[in-house]
């Protein structure tokens, strides 16, 4: 199966929470209000990659947000 690079993701146990996740590798999960992050594979969180992919995610979310105002409108 093939994942898209980013997807949005809540919990009803954290309702105030939104996430971005990174299904590649460095994969990760991002709060997108707090923009903290957690890895989930291990991988170096040092990683000069992992500031990049965190700005691409939160411009994901925003880009996302839009579409679903546009759809609404």
């Amino acid at each position: 199966m093939e994942l898209p690079k980013f997807l949005i993701a809540d919990n009803e146990e954290y309702p105030e929470n939104t996430y971005v996740v990174h299904t590649q590798s460095p994969c990760f999960i991002l709060d997108v209000d707090t923009e903290e992050y957690k890895i989930l594979d291990g991988s170096d969180k040092s990683n000069p990659v992992i500031k990049e992919l965190i700005a691409e995610a939160l411009e994901f979310y925003e880009e996302e947000l839009d579409r679903y105002e546009e759809e609404e409108n």
